[in-house]
């Protein structure tokens, strides 16, 4: 017997989110436009306990700015965490400080 496959159409905020909620222990997250559905969708899957491809549902974290956010990023990436967020281009610019930090 075949298994019937199932498709869903999304956009790519969605897309993103979900490979990177799948493949993430820690999610630092700063709500700025057009990126801020991305951080939505995360964070409400952790909240509905969704594990990632480990079984572990990783930890959504909301920071008071995207330099915040990329400071998170770089502490968890020290610890050894699989780390992402999510930003647009102005945010992007505000992350680079800590983005030298990051690369080291």
């Amino acid at each position: 017997m075949v298994k019937q496959r199932k498709f869903v159409t999304v956009d790519g905020n969605e897309a993103a989110a979900h490979i990177a909620h799948l493949t993430n222990e820690v999610i630092a997250i700063y709500p700025i436009t057009p990126a801020s559905p991305m951080g939505e969708l995360a964070d409400a899957w952790s909240a509905a306990r969704r594990p990632n491809l480990w079984g572990v549902v990783p930890e959504v974290i909301e920071m008071q700015s995207e330099g915040g956010a990329a400071g998170a990023v770089h502490g968890a990436l020290q610890t050894g965490a699989l780390t992402t967020t999510f930003t647009a281009s102005q945010g992007l610019l505000l992350m680079i400080p800590n983005m030298y930090k990051i690369a080291g």
